[in-house]
């Protein structure tokens, strides 16, 4: 269940001030407080939705071409695209999700190294 009083919604309704690289229709895109790579960006859609679960059942068409168009847009507008970055977004517990609305992290501006390691 979504909870209008996340930290991304209070972003969205301009609550909590954000490090802003993009906005349109359809997405914000915000560089994370606490970056894990030089380049550390959060891509959100503007809909209350907190999964891709969540969002690829329950948004519009429009809403998911914007926002699947909006995190290449910013990959592209800070030059990531070569040499290249991560996409990365999270899903409930076992993943560490830590905010219930839906974003996508873009990893990028060094070798970022192997997605996962595991544990024996």
């Amino acid at each position: 269940m979504y909870d209008p009083e996340n930290i991304f919604a209070k972003i969205l309704r301009g609550e909590i001030p954000c490090n802003k690289v993009f906005e349109d229709d359809h997405a914000l895109a915000f560089r994370d407080i606490a970056p894990q790579a030089p380049v550390h960006v959060l891509v959100i859609p503007k809909g209350a939705y907190v999964s891709m679960d969540d969002f690829s059942e329950n948004a519009s068409d429009a809403e998911i071409a914007g926002f699947i168009r909006a995190v290449g847009q910013v990959a592209r507008e800070l030059g990531l695209v070569e040499p290249g970055y991560r996409l990365l977004a999270n899903h409930g517990p076992d993943s560490h999700q830590e905010v219930p609305h839906l974003h996508v992290h873009i990893f990028a501006g060094q070798p970022l190294g192997p997605m996962l390691t595991t544990k024996t």
